[in-house]
């Protein structure tokens, strides 16, 4: 069997594909703006069969990924808006730059949530070339009796 080609960590994670095999989605709808069906998670890879939720609760960690992601995009619009736009403290244009950033987080909200979610996961369950032939680890914290009951 020849050597599969690694699959790039950021695309996978961008795209919100299994940490595990880079190859089958997390989410059920690829959509983010499906509200409905935006972070609902399938419970497995298709491809590999890795459980998304590794223990119970384990998605609360994904809050600090988003405030992350949300204050790295402030960053980048002050930054573009400063050079490319002439962003000054002597007129009105630093309130409107925060203005229009706060309506455009609002609008990526959907995006950075599932985005976290996904970093999060790829936090603890790393890539494995060989996943067809190994096994899957288990996380001896996954309580079957308390699983689901808190899921947003």
């Amino acid at each position: 069997m020849g050597k599969q080609k690694k699959k790039l960590f950021l695309l996978s994670v961008v795209q919100n594909k299994c940490p595990r095999c880079r190859e089958g989605n997390i989410y059920v709808s690829k959509n983010p703006y499906k509200l409905t069906t935006a972070f609902t998670m399938h419970k497995a890879c298709a491809v590999c069969g890795q459980p998304t939720e590794i223990e119970v609760g384990f998605y609360y960690g994904t809050g600090y990924v988003s405030y992350a992601l949300s204050i790295a995009f402030f960053i980048a619009s002050f930054i573009f808006s400063t050079i490319f736009l002439g962003l000054t403290f002597k007129d009105n244009s630093v309130l409107w730059w925060l203005i229009i950033s706060c309506i455009l987080l609002v609008f990526l909200q959907p995006i950075i949530m599932r985005l976290s979610r996904s970093i999060w996961l790829s936090f603890f369950v790393k890539y494995d070339a060989n996943w067809k032939e190994n096994i899957i680890e288990h996380h001896e914290r996954v309580n079957e009796s308390g699983k689901g009951k808190f899921q947003v």
